[in-house]
């Protein structure tokens, strides 16, 4: 055997050597990164809110399970109903299965991939030799030619092949990596997006109940008023006909009769889309709780005062702030996604490939084919894509940023608006109550004296005008104090604190092997 220089085996291991340390060296360089590092982001807040008072404690707020306080049942039923069955929240779940799936998808391209094949080639060929043999006659000058057709040979095989190839994108420049962080960025968001979706959800089904149990009250008190009134009507009107009263009387009496009931069309009207809103709500057809609602109950009052805490706690709690601070820090990593593909790209490829003419010869007596290396992609040229590329994404980062601050703005501002509106509102209703209770007292003076006869009907309709008005705005009042509180809890960020499961889809696909597709034309 020939012996093999020694001045070649250096070569070939020095060969190997840089191969080795070009390979160290991309690993090396596999742990950088291009772009900005995300930094949670700091906004100044005030340390107490402006508005807050004796009546507002600065302490931790209640805020799971908010809607109980109000001792009411039916709401508690409503919400746990609306937040199994309402479509937006629905479409919230799928959309954290899909950021799911993404970041899924996301985070395999920084794993090699490995794809296998297998192939059958069937070949053939045929051959055909042309000869010809001339000869002539000189005595009779005759001509014969002729030419002979010779079958070559031919053969036909068969040729297997089984392998497969390899290919792994070393991420040298962090754009696999940014990108699986944007994804990830991107789950977040889209849970506490459901949680904002569910906060919204069960403040829209406490307010509507709040309001449909409200025009049930005005229903009722407008109802009573009329038939009160339309009685004063037939006894004035009796009186009248003996000639104990005026016409004058029997027409006032009539006519604040007739006015008291052509508001209750009105009522009805509004109790009945405020009910087909809650049913919505609810992800139920619009009738579906016309039945349910049909009994009136005690309008739900909350009791004060309700704890406040610190506006720094709204930022924590508040699921749409949540949301908007994890889209800022997913657009921030799409920044460096974007100025990565500017930077060159390394991957490794290899590939084995086994052939014979025979499939049981494929593991044994077959020949066997391999390479390896690795491939370097550079961007010379591309028009200034890529840069604008990265002015796209830094665009979208200052959008998400902006957003996050109106969210936070609006945070504060909500709380500060609902908490303010909330105990003004109580005192209104407390002055309203003195005015009902005065009107109340009006009203029997002024019947009282009239019997007597020593004052007019007009007077008496004036005082039962008077006190209508007083019990109708005291009720509308009574609704908007709720709904305040209802406002203020959702401001707090109070919503669900339930297991929502989004694992489950909506849609159950049935019959997806392979199969002759039906739908053609």
């Amino acid at each position: 055997m020939k012996a093999i220089p020694s001045n070649v085996m250096n070569a070939a291991a020095t060969h190997r050597a840089r191969k080795a340390a070009a390979l160290a060296s991309a690993l090396v360089l596999a742990s950088c990164a291009v772009g900005p590092d995300y930094q949670p982001p700091d906004v100044p807040v005030p340390e107490r809110w402006a508005g807050i008072s004796s009546m507002t404690p600065a302490s931790q707020p209640q805020l799971a399970q908010w809607w109980t306080r109000l001792n009411d049942p039916l709401l508690d039923a409503l919400i746990d109903e609306a937040v199994a069955g309402n479509l937006d929240v629905a479409t919230a779940r799928a959309k954290v299965r899909e950021a799911r799936a993404v970041y899924r998808q996301t985070a395999g391209a920084s794993w090699p991939a490995l794809r296998g094949s297998l192939s059958e080639t069937r070949s053939g060929g045929s051959g055909r030799t042309l000869s010809g043999a001339s000869n002539a006659g000189s005595s009779n000058a005759s001509t014969n030619s002729n030419t002979n057709g010779n079958a070559g040979t031919g053969s036909t095989g068969d040729l297997f092949q089984a392998g497969f190839d390899a290919s792994w994108e070393l991420d040298v420049f962090g754009a696999n990596r940014r990108a699986a962080q944007a994804a990830k960025y991107g789950i977040d968001a889209a849970q506490w997006g459901l949680g904002a979706t569910l906060l919204t959800l069960i403040g829209d089904v406490a307010s509507s109940y709040v309001q449909a149990r409200g025009y049930q009250a005005r229903l009722a008190l407008a109802r009573d008023t009329a038939a009160s009134q339309e009685e004063t009507a037939r006894i004035t009107r009796l009186k009248f006909e003996a000639g104990a009263t005026s016409g004058l009387d029997a027409a006032n009496a009539a006519g604040a009769a007739q006015s008291t009931r052509a508001a209750i069309p009105a009522f009805e009207a509004a109790y009945a889309q405020t009910v087909h809103s809650l049913s919505v709500l609810t992800g139920q057809p619009p009738e579906a709780l016309l039945e349910r609602m049909k009994q009136p109950r005690v309008l739900p009052t909350p009791t004060l005062p309700v704890s406040l805490g610190v506006p720094a706690d709204v930022l924590l709690a508040r699921p749409d702030v949540r949301a908007a601070e994890r889209r800022y820090a997913q657009s921030t990593a799409k920044v460096g996604q974007a100025e990565a593909a500017r930077y060159p790209s390394v991957s490794l490829t290899g590939s084995v490939v086994t052939s014979a003419t025979r499939p049981g010869d494929l593991g044994q007596r077959s020949s066997i084919g391999w390479s390896f290396g690795p491939s370097l992609t550079v961007p010379l040229f591309n028009g200034g894509r890529l840069k604008a590329g990265v002015e796209i994404a830094q665009a979208e980062r200052d959008q998400s940023f902006i957003a996050w601050r109106a969210a936070v703005l609006n945070a504060l501002k909500d709380v500060e608006g609902a908490s303010v509106a909330l105990y003004q509102e109580s005192e209104r209703t407390a002055a309203l109550r003195e005015s009902v209770a005065s009107y109340r007292t009006a009203t029997d003076l002024a019947r009282m004296l009239y019997r007597a006869g020593s004052t007019s009907f007009l007077d008496v309709l004036t005082a039962e005008r008077s006190l209508y008005l007083a019990e109708d705005a005291l009720i509308q009042s009574r609704v908007l104090f709720t709904t305040y509180y209802v406002a203020l809890n959702k401001a707090l960020g109070g919503g669900w604190n339930g297991h929502i499961d989004t694992s489950v889809p909506e849609v159950t696909d049935t019959h997806t092997g392979p199969h002759f597709d039906t739908t053609r034309d």
